[in-house]
């Protein structure tokens, strides 16, 4: 497994956390990106918090990681233009949703027996507050949506295996800046999903 990486104070903490960093073999700082070899990597981290303009320049190889059998899985928010069949939206985010009387945070589990759900997460862990939505094509799975039925997580598997986890939830920045506890058990589910569930 690989993570692009920016260096920033956030990204530091989580993916140097030693519970998290156990599933990492190679930490990729993003200015290097492009002439790093993926070749040994099965799954490639996107994170939340890269700059925009060496993210656009990354897309093709990071296409093309998905295209020759890896996982890509990308963390929000981020310009999202660089990701194939998104068709993302834009929604004012609420933060304090959860101050408000019978709070609702508007998330349902859409694939309840997908593999990530039935071994690793639960819907709370996967529960602060979201940026925006996305549309996916129909070959995509969505596996967290609103209650409209738009996704906040979705998988969409390519040819030759590859597949790609999109997600709005950005639970690299959260962990790493040291608030909201769900993103601690978000990727102490998640990291092992990617290392051993299918």
């Amino acid at each position: 497994m690989g993570v692009i990486y920016s260096g920033n104070e956030a990204h530091y903490r989580t993916f140097h956390e030693p519970k998290f960093n156990q599933y990492i073999e190679k930490l990729i700082y993003h200015p290097e990106f492009l002439n790093t070899d993926l070749s040994d990597l099965d799954v490639l981290i996107v994170p939340s918090q890269l700059n925009g303009d060496l993210l656009i320049k990354s897309a093709l190889k990071i296409r093309q990681f998905a295209n020759n059998g890896g996982t890509v899985v990308a963390f929000g928010p981020q310009p999202w233009e660089w990701i194939p069949n998104q068709n993302w939206e834009q929604r004012e985010t609420n933060f304090w949703w959860w101050l408000e009387k019978d709070a609702k945070s508007g998330l349902v589990l859409a694939a309840p027996e997908h593999p990530l759900f039935k071994n690793y997460l639960t819907l709370a862990d996967c529960t602060w507050h979201q940026h925006g939505v996305f549309w996916p094509s129909e070959n995509a799975e969505i596996l967290v949506a609103s209650e409209d039925g738009a996704a906040f997580m979705y998988e969409e598997k390519v040819e030759n295996g590859g597949r790609w986890i999109v997600t709005t939830l950005d639970p690299d920045y959260h962990f790493g800046s040291y608030f909201m506890p769900a993103t601690e058990r978000f990727l102490e589910g998640f990291f092992p999903y990617l290392a051993f569930g299918k």
